[in-house]
Order: structure tokens, then sequence, then C-alpha cells
């Protein structure tokens, strides 16, 4: 029990910060953007191609294609975060190659902060110089933070990451429901849930847990949007594919979105969990790269079943949800016609 309440409560904790982050720090949701196509670019890659078409079809070019982009999550984020930021990209680029050998992390905090430094010196060098001198002096910069931040990364993320990895595995079933609700949550939020589990650094069942519930929870979405009418019908296919494209429909609906998602995540995450689906493909969490990266370590067919099994759970919580919520929604207007007909009857008499 203690393992699982620490496990619940560090991710929650952890959760709390990288909002706040999001939220209110200078470009956070720029920098968690490019984090999470950081980990596209690397992660996705290395589970597919390395594992799936590499060492499950015998293509070694794929399997080499996968190893070299899954050791470059330092250098896509590098790249990628001051890139989302507005930076020059030749100067990103610049700091991605310095913080080569380094993880996501590291070149996470090192891209944000060549985010503002990029621009800073390209505002104060001269014209002509300010590439070539701004490259001399990213380079070292980002490595150096690089080097100072990894220690800390190492002794603190990581090893949320491994605590909550140790949790989903000594109580699968209780981890599954929370820990794949919370993260059908986040995957629909703002902040994006493939940074969030590329930072901790998730493997094994953990990150099985949270990527099937991202493919459950996106049915979940799906029937929420369709019976609720929160959009068209191609707000429907998009909040099902990518959440994060609607953000602005989810942020004027958070409480029938979210509660639906917990329960659809919840329970697709226990199916992930009774079969044991493992994931060593961190920041995978969210619908496409969810669906995706178990192949690479899992039976097809014990796949196969979790996906359906996730997806019935997805499609019961959104019909759960749409059948509560959709009361509220229809009583509105019950309440308001009585009083917008008393005004013009009061004004006559």
């Amino acid at each position: 029990m203690f393992t699982i309440l620490s496990g619940i409560g560090l991710l929650l904790l952890t959760l709390a910060a990288f909002s706040l982050f999001s939220l209110k720090m200078p470009k956070g949701q720029q920098a968690m953007s490019g984090m999470a196509n950081a980990a596209i670019a690397t992660f996705l890659i290395e589970a597919v191609h390395k594992y799936i078409t590499g060492d499950l079809l015998h293509l070694s070019f794929f399997q080499e294609v996968g190893s070299v982009s899954g050791s470059m999550g330092g250098v896509a984020a590098a790249i990628m975060v001051p890139i989302s930021m507005g930076a020059n990209p030749v100067l990103a680029v610049v700091a991605g190659v310095a913080v080569g050998g380094y993880g996501i992390l590291p070149g996470f905090i090192a891209g944000y902060v060549v985010g503002f430094a990029a621009p800073w010196l390209e505002k104060h060098l001269p014209a002509g110089l300010d590439t070539i001198a701004g490259a001399l002096a990213i380079a070292p910069l980002a490595r150096i933070i690089a080097i100072a931040v990894d220690p800390f990364v190492n002794s603190t993320l990581m090893a949320i990451g491994d605590t909550i990895t140790a949790a989903a595995s000594q109580s699968p079933i209780v981890m599954g429901f929370l820990l794949g609700g919370i993260m059908k949550m986040i995957c629909t939020s703002p902040l994006s849930s493939m940074a969030l589990t590329a930072m901790l650094g998730l493997k094994g069942l953990a990150m099985g847990i949270a990527a099937i519930a991202c493919v459950g929870g996106s049915f979940t979405n799906g029937i929420i949007f369709h019976r609720l009418k929160l959009g068209n019908r191609s707000n429907v296919i998009a909040v099902m594919l990518e959440p994060l494209t609607q953000a602005d429909i989810i942020t004027q609906n958070p409480i029938p979105i979210y509660c639906s998602n917990f329960l659809g995540g919840g329970l697709a995450g226990v199916a992930a969990a009774c079969l044991n689906i493992v994931n060593n493909a961190p920041g995978t969490a969210s619908p496409i790269p969810g669906l995706l990266a178990p192949f690479a370590f899992n039976a097809p067919v014990t796949v196969v079943a979790a996906l359906a099994l996730a997806i019935l759970g997805g499609t019961i919580a959104g019909l759960l949800g749409s059948m509560v919520f959709k009361k509220k929604f229809q009583r509105a207007p019950e309440i308001l016609e009585p009083s917008v007909a008393e005004v013009p009857t009061g004004g006559t008499n």
C-alpha cells in the first residue's frame, strides 16, 4: 500500500510541478510541446523500427535506424524545444548537437534556456556575426547546462519514474486503474502526457498502462464529444487522434470530459495490467504512439486483446459519462426558458 501511495503521490506532485511550469513559466506550453515532439521523433521511432521492423521482422537496417533514433532523445529535445519557443533553427541545432550523449531531460532543460538565450544573442550581436558568434556561444552554454543538471535529473525525476514503475509491478490492478485514469486525464489536458512520461523515463508495465489508457480513453473522448455535441464530426475525430488539438473545447467543458476520461483511462489501464502489457519506450503515452509501441514488446495477440478491452472500457466510460452529463447539458435551457419568458410579461404589466 505504501508503494502505491508513494507512486501516485509522486506522480501527482510531478504533475503539479509540470502543470505550473507549463502554465506559469514564460513559453512553458511551447517548451512542453517541443518536448512531446522530441519524444515522437526518437522514442516512437525506436519502439517501432528497432523492436518491430527490426527485431520482430529481422530487418537489421530498421533496427539500426531505431537504435540511433532512440539514443538521440537529448539532442532532439534541445533542438525542438527552442524551435517551439521561436528561436533560430540554426542555433537550436547547435544546442542539440552540443548535448549529444545526454538524455532527453538534460536536453529539455538546455533547450529551454537556449530558447531565451538565442534570441537575446541575435538581438545584441552585430548583423552578419549573429549566427556565427551565436553558435560559438550557444554550443558550450548548452553543454554546460546538460552537464550541470544531469546528476539532479538522475536522482529525482528518474527516481520518481522508478517508484511508479515499482508500484505498478507490485499492485498492477490498482495502479492500472489509478495510473491509467490519471495518465488519460493528462493526455487530454494542455500538459502533454508524452512529455511527462518521457521526463519520468517510465518503462515496463507502468508505461504499458499509460500507453493503452491513452488509446482506450480516446474512444471515451469521441463518444463524449459526439453525444454532448461538443463540436462537429471533425472535432470528434481530432480529439480521438490528438486531444491537444481540441484544447479550447476541453477547457470550456472540463468536468464531463475529465471525469469520463479518468474512468475510461482507468478501465483501459486495468486491461493493460491484467494482460501485463510492457512498454519500454518512454514518451509514447498518446493515442497513436500508444497504439503502436506495445507491439514492440509484447505478443501481438496479447496487445490486440488489451486494445480491444481498452476500447470496450473507454466506450463504456464514454456512454456512462454522456448519460450522466447529458441531463445537465439539456437541463440548462429548461431552467433559462421560464425566466426569459417572464421578462416581457412583467414588462407589459
